[in-house]
């Protein structure tokens, strides 16, 4: 957009759709500006995964923003593999734990004390 010289009249000369073609042209390139900004954010948080892909290539906007969506994605897809893991886990030690409870039960039950059921305590105690 070639540089024009407008004289600015007072606020209360213009009329609101004068103000708007005015202030029209300033607001869109605020706008592009914060685009290009987030874009340029994006390259250098995920500059290795980039250089990784596509080594000494000058990348387009296009590029780094489906990049990065690949690159959410599989984080996405690896963090809900990991917190399956960990729940499984959970629910074993959880599960364990409460037929552990189970069997201390049981065996405290019976008065006597036989030579397999101090073993077993002994085991479980490990």
């Amino acid at each position: 957009m070639a540089p024009s010289t407008v004289f600015l009249e007072p606020d209360n000369l213009l009329t609101p759709k004068e103000k708007n073609k005015l202030r029209k042209p300033v607001v869109e390139k605020m706008r592009r500006d914060r685009i290009n900004s987030s874009i340029e954010q994006l390259k250098l948080l995920l500059e290795k995964e980039f250089q990784r892909h596509q080594p000494n290539s000058k990348l387009e906007k296009a590029d780094i923003l489906e990049m990065t969506v690949t690159y959410l994605k599989q984080q996405s897809q690896l963090q809900m593999k990991t917190s399956f893991h960990k729940s499984s886990q959970f629910d074993f030690r959880e599960g364990y734990s409460r037929c552990l409870q189970e069997a201390f039960h049981f065996l405290s039950l019976h008065k006597v004390r036989t030579e397999t059921q101090t073993k077993l305590l002994s085991h479980f105690q490990k």
